[in-house]
C-alpha cells in the first residue's frame, strides 16, 4: 500500500551493456592486429635463431629430390661372336701339325723378349699406368664406417667402428649413391662415409641384395662442401663381357684389408653360365689375392668397374687368387639397388634343358636343381626336379629369358608359374600362384 508508513520505496533499475561506439571497435581491432604482429615477429625471430642449433644437434632433415639412375645394359656376345673375336681367320691351308704352330709362336715370343725384353723404361711406364689408374680411382673410393653401440662388462657404453670400402656409383644434386659390401651395414647403429679428400658425412641405407652380398647407401651432398662435391667422381661402369683371359685388372678399395689400398694382376680363367639364385652369371678368376670381406673392386686398364670380389661362388676346391662377380649380368639389379628398389626373388636354381635332355623325354624349360627352402617358389610348392616352362604366360626356354622376365617384375607382385612335373609315366603340367619376394 502506498499510503502505509511501513511501506518502503526501492529503486528499480534495468542493467544494460554500455553501447559500443565505432571508436571502441576500431581500438579493439587495432590492439588485436598489433598483438598478432608482435607474436608473428617473435615466432619468426625464434625460428631463425633456432636453425643453426637444430642443424647442429638434430641434423639436416631436408634432402633434395633424388634423380633416377639409369644403367645401360651390355649385350651378351653370342657363341659365334666370341669365336669370331678370338679365332683369327685362316690365311692358308695348314701344312703342318698344331704342335708345330705352338712351337713357332714360342720361338717368336722368346726372340722378341731377347731382342727388347723388359727394360727399366718399360717397367717404369707400366708402373705409371697402373698407379695412375689407382690414383684416379681414389676419387671414387670411400670408407664406410659402421658404428655400433655396445656395452662392456661393467655396463659402460662402448662405441665400435668397422671400416669397409665402397665405390661411388652416382653424384646427383640430391644424393650421392655408394655401392659396398652388405657386411658394412650388419647391425650398424649409424653409418658414416669418409671421402678421399678427408671429408665425412652421414649415410643411410638405400637397398640390399643378400644373394649377391651387396648394398647401396645414400649421402646428402648438402652435408659436404662444394669443393668436395666437385672433387669426387662416380666410377665409370665397364663391360665385363669384353674381359678375356690374360687381361690385366687393377684391384682397388680394400684388397689388402685397408681402404685405399690397391693391387694388380691378370685374369686366369673365365667361367660362363655359373649357376646362382634366380639366374646365372660369368665368374672371372684372377691371380690377385684380396680381402673379400672389406670390399674390393676390379677395374680394367681404362679405369672402368668390371666387377667386385665375391665369396658367393667360393667352393671347396682350392683356388689361388680371387673370384670376381662380373658387372654386365648384374647391371639390371644394380640399377634397382641404386634407386632403392628391392630385387625380385623366387629362390630357384636351375639349368637349361639341352637337346640331349629333351631327347631323353624331359620337356624344354629350366630344370630346377634347387628350390631354396622358405623361398617364394618353395612355399608355393615348386620342387627340385620340376621343369619351369612359363611365368605370367611368358614361355621360358633359357636362363637368360627367366632372368629377363623376373627382372621386369616387382617384389610383392602376385604371379603364376607353370611347371612340368614327372609322374609315373609322363610329365604333368601344374600351375602355381606365388608372391614375389625380395632378396
Amino acid at each position: 500500500m502506498t499510503g502505509s508508513p511501513n511501506d518502503k520505496n526501492f529503486m528499480r533499475e534495468t542493467i544494460e551493456k554500455p553501447k559500443v561506439t565505432k571508436s571502441h571497435r576500431a581500438g579493439r581491432a587495432f590492439c588485436l592486429v598489433l598483438f598478432a604482429v608482435i607474436l608473428g615477429i617473435v615466432a619468426a625471430v625464434s625460428f631463425v635463431i633456432s636453425i643453426p642449433f637444430a642443424d647442429r644437434y638434430i641434423g639436416k632433415e631436408t634432402i633434395a629430390p633424388s634423380t633416377r639412375i639409369t644403367i645401360e645394359k651390355d649385350t651378351e656376345p653370342t657363341t659365334m661372336e666370341t669365336m669370331e673375336s678370338t679365332v683369327p681367320e685362316p690365311q692358308s691351308e695348314p701344312t703342318h701339325e698344331p704342335e708345330d704352330d705352338e712351337e713357332a709362336i714360342r720361338r717368336m715370343v722368346r726372340d722378341e723378349l731377347q731382342k727388347d725384353g723388359w727394360t727399366t723404361e718399360k717397367v717404369k711406364a707400366f708402373n705409371q699406368v697402373i698407379t695412375g689408374i689407382g690414383k684416379d680411382a681414389d676419387k671414387s673410393i670411400v670408407t664406410v664406417s659402421a658404428v655400433k653401440h655396445q656395452k662392456d662388462w661393467f655396463d659402460n657404453p662402448v662405441e665400435s667402428t668397422g671400416e669397409f670400402a665402397g665405390v661411388i656409383l652416382a653424384v646427383n644434386p640430391g644424393e650421392i649413391v655408394i655401392l659396398t659390401e652388405d657386411h658394412a651395414i650388419e647391425d650398424a647403429d649409424a653409418l658414416k662415409i669418409g671421402f678421399g679428400n678427408g671429408s665425412t658425412a652421414a649415410a643411410w641405407l638405400k637397398q640390399t641384395d643378400t644373394v649377391a652380398g651387396m648394398a647401396t647407401l645414400g649421402v646428402n651432398p648438402a652435408e659436404l662442401g662444394a669443393e668436395t662435391v666437385e672433387w669426387i667422381e662416380a666410377i665409370e661402369l665397364g663391360n665385363s663381357y669384353t674381359v678375356q683371359r690374360g687381361d690385366l685388372l687393377v684391384a682397388v678399395g680394400s684388397p689388402s684389408g685397408r681402404v685405399h689400398s690397391m693391387k694388380h694382376g691378370s685374369v686366369t680363367y673365365i667361367a660362363s653360365g655359373v649357376q646362382m639364385t634366380d639366374g646365372q652369371t660369368r665368374v672371372i678368376y684372377t691371380d690377385i689375392e684380396c680381402n673379400k670381406e672389406t670390399g674390393t673392386f676390379f677395374l680394367n686398364l681404362s679405369g672402368q668397374l668390371v666387377g667386385w670380389a665375391s665369396s658367393t661362388f667360393d667352393t671347396e676346391d682350392e683356388t689361388d687368387g680371387t673370384l670376381v662377380m662380373s658387372i654386365s649380368e648384374y647391371k639390371g639389379n644394380l640399377q634397382k639397388l641404386s634407386n632403392g628398389i628391392s630385387i625380385p626373388y623366387l629362390g630357384l636354381k636351375g639349368q637349361e634343358v639341352n637337346e640331349s635332355m629333351q631327347e631323353g623325354g624331359i620337356p624344354q624349360g629350366i630344370y630346377i636343381t634347387e628350390s631354396i627352402a622358405e623361398g617364394p617358389a618353395y612355399q608355393a610348392g615348386i620342387q627340385n626336379g620340376d621343369i619351369l616352362t612359363q611365368i605370367q604366360g611368358e614361355p621360358i626356354k633359357t636362363i637368360r629369358e627367366f632372368q629377363n622376365i623376373l627382372e621386369d617384375l616387382e617384389s610383392g607382385a602376385e604371379i603364376t608359374a607353370v611347371i612340368q612335373r614327372k609322374g609315373i609315366n609322363e610329365y604333368k603340367e601344374i600351375e602355381y600362384y606365388m608372391t614375389i619376394g625380395a632378396r
